[in-house]
């Protein structure tokens, strides 16, 4: 096995999870990662915490969705209970094929994501961590050779975060003393309200309120989205190819889309629910580490000198105490460069211009 396999696990276990003796530990692996899932078994067996494996592939949702009728039983039971009595959740991605679900009929896909939100809300309760095992698949999506995506997938994520997390504590305090935020880009002049909202420093562990590994972000939840924003970076949403997503927004909400590829794709995310046509998120990616677009949100949205709005659910912990943010079924991150000409405001103050940040 190679050795980066096995400090990928003792990162994930150690500072991104936060594991301890006693823990009770969900393991989801996806067929691709059997590798990192045994090098992580054995960092939990080391720590004396409790493990429990669950196995899933794009080709087991694909054939369970087609083949069921449509009316999902809301928030199994058992389900529940399982992410009830878990203190962390592990989610190892790792897929074979990219496009394994692109043929499920989206009506199917959307019932599916309704009917489990409670699921989904039991498992965010959870310290959870998702990350990525490199894969071929993985890497033909993002037009490299195997050896050299897993260099890639290894840099961006086997960093100095503790370093990494004192350069993004500037740009979250900068965000939780502000209230505007305008972004203007190639095609983008977008402002929005973060008043009274609270930043995340994303620097890959639950003790910053990071769920990924990679992370390399700062990110919050905005509202009052006002103007156009055009996102540059291609990407694959439900196994499908979306290309120069085009939205515009008034008092929030988005009135209108367009798309150079994929468009059928937007109008279904933001069809799910009346919440699907707001933002969620605003991201602003902050690890150089990863230096090229993959494919792959996980990585992309993590990327010095880009900006990713995500339409939909809004994340509780950028939420004052007791409020409620933009709910949704969904949660679809869009990305957008900061390249030349383009500037990042807050309060019309330049936080990065032409992609850098002013502190760089």
């Amino acid at each position: 096995m190679d050795d980066r396999v096995r400090e990928h696990a003792r990162t994930l276990v150690d500072w991104s999870a936060r594991i301890e003796a006693g823990d009770d530990v969900v393991v989801q692996v996806d067929e691709g990662a059997h590798d990192l899932a045994v090098a992580v078994a054995e960092q939990l067996g080391r720590r004396d915490a409790n493990l429990l494996a669950t196995y899933g592939s794009d080709e087991l949702r694909r054939a369970y969705l087609r083949a069921h009728d449509g009316e999902f039983d809301a928030d199994p039971e058992y389900e529940l209970a399982m992410y009830d009595r878990a203190d962390s959740v592990l989610i190892l991605k790792g897929t074979h094929n990219t496009a394994g679900t692109a043929d499920v009929p989206s009506d199917r896909r959307q019932a599916h994501s309704k009917a489990r939100r409670g699921i989904r809300e039991a498992r965010l309760d959870t310290d959870w961590v998702s990350t990525q095992h490199p894969t071929r698949a993985m890497a033909q999506q993002a037009g490299m050779a195997y050896e050299a995506y897993a260099d890639f997938v290894y840099d961006a994520t086997l960093r100095d975060w503790e370093a990494l997390a004192e350069e993004q504590a500037r740009l979250k305090t900068i965000l939780d003393d502000g209230e505007t935020v305008r972004i203007v880009a190639d095609g983008t002049d977008l402002t929005m309200s973060i008043a009274g909202r609270t930043a995340v420093n994303s620097a890959a562990s639950v003790a910053y309120g990071s769920h990924n590994l990679p992370s390399g972000e700062v990110f919050t939840a905005p509202e009052g989205t006002e103007g156009v924003v055009t996102f540059d970076v291609p990407m694959t949403i439900q196994g499908r190819r979306v290309r120069d997503v085009e939205l515009t927004f008034e008092d929030g909400a988005v009135v209108d889309f367009a798309a150079a590829q994929g468009e059928a794709v937007v109008e279904e995310v933001l069809e799910t629910d009346e919440g699907a046509r707001r933002l969620g998120e605003l991201g602003v990616g902050m690890n150089r580490g990863v230096d090229r677009i993959t494919d792959n949100i996980l990585f992309d949205e993590k990327m010095g000198g880009t900006v990713h709005l995500a339409l939909g659910r809004a994340y509780d912990a950028c939420l004052p105490e007791g409020a409620a943010g933009n709910d949704s079924a969904v949660h679809e991150d869009l990305i957008t460069t900061m390249g030349e000409g383009s500037r990042l405001e807050v309060d019309g103050e330049i936080v990065q211009e032409d992609g850098q940040f002013r502190w760089e």
